[in-house]
Formats: C-alpha cells, sequence, structure tokens
C-alpha cells in the first residue's frame, strides 16, 4: 500500500501542483482547501502524513494542528507546516503548537518532497520504502546507494533520481515529458533531449558489461522499465 498523504492549501494552483507532485512520488494523495473538512478527512481515514497551510478557510491552519495532536487518535501522524510567515516567532509557535517541520513560502517542491519522505521515514521506515528492487537492481533511497547484482553501481545524482523514477514505477511506459516533469520537476526548463542525454548515462553506469538492459526504449512513446 502507498502512503497517504493528506493536501490542506487554500491556493489552487499551489493545491494542485503538490498534488501532482506528490502522486507522481507514488503517495496516496487527497487534498483540501478548508482546514474544517480536513478535520473530518482526518478522523475518517488517517493519512499517514499532512502537508498543512497555516491560513486555510473555515479552521486555520495552526488550530487544525493544534486539534490534531490534542486527540489521541491522530496525535503521532507527522504534519509539514507551510506558511508565508517567515519571522522566527511565526516559525516557534507553529513548532509548539505540534508541527513536526515548517516550509516557509516561496519553496522547492523537490525540497518538501524530501521532508515528507523524511518525516515517514522517521515515523514508519516500512511506509518510506528505503529499499527499492527490480531484478538484480538494488536502489536504498534512504544512503543512496545502488548495487547491481551485489556489485555497487555509481551514479550523479540526476541519474540517482532517473533511475528511482523508473523503479518506483515497474512495466510503465513513460513519455519523455512524464519523466521530465517527474525527475526535474514540471517548472523546469528543459529540453525532452535532455532526458535522451541522461538516459544513455544511466544505461552506461548500470550496464558495464554483457548485463540485460533494464531501461527499454519504446519507438514513438518514450521508455520502459521492465523485464523484457
Amino acid at each position: 500500500m502507498n502512503p497517504s498523504v493528506l493536501v490542506v492549501e487554500d491556493d489552487g494552483p499551489l493545491r494542485d501542483l503538490l498534488t501532482w507532485n506528490l502522486s507522481a512520488e507514488g503517495y496516496d494523495v487527497r487534498s483540501t482547501a478548508d482546514g474544517e473538512e480536513a478535520l473530518l478527512m482526518v478522523r475518517e481515514q488517517h493519512p499517514d502524513a499532512i502537508v498543512l497551510d497555516w491560513m486555510v478557510e473555515q479552521v486555520p491552519g495552526i488550530e487544525v494542528c493544534r486539534q490534531l495532536r490534542k486527540d489521541k487518535e491522530t496525535a503521532r501522524i507527522p504534519i509539514v507546516m507551510l506558511t508565508a510567515r517567515s519571522e522566527e516567532e511565526d516559525r516557534v509557535r507553529g513548532l509548539k503548537t505540534g508541527a513536526d517541520d515548517y516550509v516557509t513560502k516561496p519553496f522547492s517542491t523537490r525540497e518538501l518532497m524530501a521532508r515528507v519522505e523524511a518525516l515517514l521515514r522517521r515515523s514508519s521506515p516500512s511506509l518510506a520504502g528505503d529499499i527499492l528492487s527490480f531484478g538484480d537492481l538494488e536502489l536504498d533511497t534512504a544512503s543512496h546507494r545502488v548495487r547491481r547484482d551485489g556489485e555497487p553501481v555509481h551514479l550523479g545524482p540526476t541519474e540517482f533520481r532517473l533511475l528511482r523514477y523508473f523503479m518506483e514505477r515497474p512495466n510503465r511506459v513513460l513519455s519523455r515529458q512524464q519523466i521530465l516533469d517527474g525527475v526535474w520537476g514540471m517548472d523546469a526548463d528543459i529540453d525532452e533531449r535532455t532526458v535522451d542525454v541522461h538516459i544513455r548515462r544511466l544505461r552506461k553506469a548500470i550496464n558495464p558489461s554483457d548485463e540485460r538492459d533494464p531501461i527499454r526504449t519504446v519507438r514513438a512513446a518514450g521508455y520502459a522499465m521492465d523485464a523484457g
């Protein structure tokens, strides 16, 4: 079962962006712009983590956080608070209310993804999915180590993210645009041909001799990681 994340954010485009990025990372995502609805959603179906904006409709995010921490059924759900408030006093107030982490707008979606993953790893290691396996390939998301048939594979940061993206979506044909959005981000100003360059580098690293290439080129469609 994929980890579930509730996004509580009243800015529609930002809420959609967060939902898209979290879904692309494999999370089961629900969202709302309303603090009161968020409390109902949490109590109906406990998420594994919550991304919570400070200022939302009906019940402010900081009050949502306070109420969840008072209820023993929801007290341990990891919460990342989003806010435009950058003053130290506000950050301290949010953390004292019970937030586990605090991100000030504007922020990098990639950084937020990393923080959500880190919170899940600390709270429920089994949900964080530290080890990904496909055939004789093994990728450790926590230590950023890759092995093939037990031997270490040395990858650059982009190739590591690229391999992880494939391993989280085995047997699926992924277009260059999907890969570009998932690995570099939706707002990246990068040509689709960049995907081909980094896939060539990735293939060279994971196929040092006569190993079968697990990444298949699908003509006119994109790429897939499959058993061939």
